[in-house]
């Protein structure tokens, strides 16, 4: 174990350079003593590692000092880099340290940009299957910088051709969405919604440095602030409260079901929506797949069993299909 550490203290001086004791110990989870200890260990294993009093001092290789390459390509870097925030463990922290450290200095800049450029968020607006045709360019025009034409469609329009100037990608939940600017203004774009992309020979009009947290976060706020949020109570089974926090739906509560009426499952279940539009249409499609039941709003409640007698004479009056008289059983 003190071993792997000590190769965890020289990959984050080979990759970030002067650091202070209790930024290492923060990073390695350890005491302060710990490093100062394992920092004495590398000097006397023959690794040039020295010490800066001071204000701004800290712990630093001797400049110029390289460690074995991973022999990993800058395109695989970045792969791997930009796509770690899906990824929270120890080992595939020592991992990305290991990475950064290895890197050549030529590419080391490159890679962080593009780490930077790239968000991995496990909530998003909406939860559907998307079409990712078009996020291979995308990224690639991302990490290069490249302004890039694409036809884009809205649902309910015509497809348009845009161009735009990528700034950065967000992956929210199963969603990814391109941030661009067009024609000067800040705007998210769903790549599901984008195809014919090309790559055009002309750098992206951005800044050199981009926040995407900060970016997520003002647009999923405003996103949000045109619903009024409802809250819903249902009754389910305890193994059926995973599958209601699908899409943007938050759970307020879980407790024991108190009414007898509530048999459906023995928990209740409190759910915050976007509106009631949205819980409507959530809860519609999942009771498909769950037993549920709703107990509050009552409103929400007769909606969807107004909806469910509106549906049950369609099918009941559709004509049952003729099969051919060599037709299976195990074909029907």
């Amino acid at each position: 174990m003190r071993a792997e550490r000590l190769l965890s203290v020289l990959m984050l001086l080979r990759s970030r350079g002067r650091m202070t004791a209790a930024e290492l110990a923060t990073e390695l989870e350890v005491s302060e003593r710990t490093v100062l200890r394992d920092i004495e260990a590398l000097s006397l294993s023959g690794v040039p590692v020295y010490s800066e009093r001071g204000r701004h001092g800290g712990f630093a290789l001797v400049p110029g000092y390289r460690t074995d390459l991973s022999g990993l390509t800058l395109h695989e870097s970045i792969a791997l880099l930009s796509g770690g925030g899906r990824i929270d463990s120890p080992a595939a922290a020592r991992a990305k340290r290991k990475l950064e450290a290895s890197l050549p200095d030529a590419h080391r800049g490159q890679v962080a940009d593009a780490a930077r450029r790239i968000l991995v968020r496990p909530d998003g607006f909406v939860k559907a299957a998307d079409d990712l045709d078009a996020l291979p360019p995308v990224q690639q025009a991302v990490v290069a910088g490249r302004r890039i034409a694409v036809v884009y469609q809205r649902p309910g329009a015509e497809p348009t051709e845009r161009v735009l100037d990528p700034i950065g990608l967000i992956v929210a939940g199963d969603t990814w969405y391109l941030v661009a600017n067009s024609q000067g203004d800040e705007r998210m774009y769903r790549i599901s919604r984008m195809k014919d992309v090309r790559l055009l020979d002309e750098p992206a009009d951005r800044a050199d440095s981009v926040d995407l947290e900060q970016v997520w976060e003002r647009r999923r706020d405003a996103f949000r602030s045109g619903f009024t949020p409802l809250d819903v109570t249902v009754a389910c089974s305890p193994e059926s409260v995973k599958a209601l926090t699908r899409g943007p739906v938050s759970v307020l509560s879980v407790e024991p079901a108190s009414d007898a009426t509530e048999t459906v499952g023995g928990v209740r279940v409190t759910l915050r929506f976007g509106d009631g539009a949205h819980a409507t249409r959530i809860l519609w499609w999942l009771s498909f797949d769950i037993e549920l039941s709703v107990i509050e709003p009552i409103a929400l409640r007769r909606e969807l069993e107004e909806r469910a007698q509106r549906l049950a004479p369609v099918h009941s009056e559709l004509p049952v299909p003729a099969f051919a008289p060599s037709t299976s059983p195990e074909q029907r």
